[in-house]
């Protein structure tokens, strides 16, 4: 029998329209999809009758090993089987992408990566933050909130408000990361964002100031991104120029010209 393939797939932040065309070709083809905690799953079963397993991590929350992952992708793929890794974002953006790639790799599985948006750049988009904006922000610094050491670690190597950073999966650390960039030099009177369940209906953006990102009343459990530098400030200055929405939903779409 004749080996099958993964698709390491990147679904983007949310909203099944922003697939790309091959990503959707994808999971039309497969016979399997083992997918994240954050994909949209009926759009996913209206789009396949392919098998669909969610594998998604989430925290605080039971989740299925990583090797058990690679394990399930491997065997299949062994049975000739045409197998999706579905992943919000892009699957090399804190998606593991990587692991799951040499994993592969390792068994002799052929596989291809799909890239998706990363929910780092689509997130603060949708809710009108450019990452970068001539002559506020020339680069953009995107972390992993969960893990305090490696915040530590990175700050340590960036001069204060000298890019914008994004954190993913750092909602329920907001004031503890907060805190962290303060100690590192952040002024408290920094712009700060928190964008939740970007692109889907129920989207979601507080504007603030850093110092007070901790009191902040998100969502509670809603996946999101926090976003910290003077570009949340041109959110605020569309906000005044009155462009209208082009979808619908508590967060504001911009439509770009």
């Amino acid at each position: 029998m004749a080996v099958g393939l993964v698709s390491l797939v990147g679904a983007g932040p949310g909203d099944p329209d922003l697939w790309t065309i091959r990503a959707a070709r994808r999971i039309e083809e497969a016979d399997l999809i083992l997918y994240d905690a954050l994909v949209d799953v009926e759009a996913l079963r209206r789009a396949t009758r392919a098998q669909c397993f969610c594998v998604g991590k989430r925290a605080r929350r039971d989740s299925v090993p990583q090797e058990t992952i690679n394990r399930l992708m491997i065997r299949a793929a062994r049975q000739g089987r045409r197998v999706v890794r579905l992943k919000g974002g892009d699957p090399f953006v804190f998606g593991r992408g990587g692991e799951e790639a040499l994993a592969l790799a390792m068994a002799g599985i052929p596989f291809e990566v799909v890239p998706g948006v990363t929910t780092a750049v689509a997130a603060p988009a949708l809710a009108g933050i450019p990452v970068t904006h001539r002559g506020i922000a020339s680069g953009f610094l995107v972390m992993a909130g969960h893990t305090s050491e490696a915040v530590d670690h990175t700050l340590r190597s960036i001069r204060p408000n000298t890019v914008s950073i994004v954190i993913l999966m750092g909602v329920g650390a907001r004031a503890e990361l907060a805190s962290r960039l303060m100690a590192h030099g952040w002024a408290p009177e920094t712009p700060a964002a928190i964008v939740c369940n970007a692109s889907m209906p129920d989207a979601w953006t507080w504007t603030g100031r850093l110092g007070e990102t901790g009191a902040a009343a998100a969502p509670v459990g809603a996946a999101g991104v926090l976003v910290v530098g003077e570009v949340v400030q041109i959110r605020e200055a569309l906000n005044a120029t009155s462009v209208p929405p082009v979808a619908p939903g508590n967060e504001v779409k911009y439509a770009g010209h």
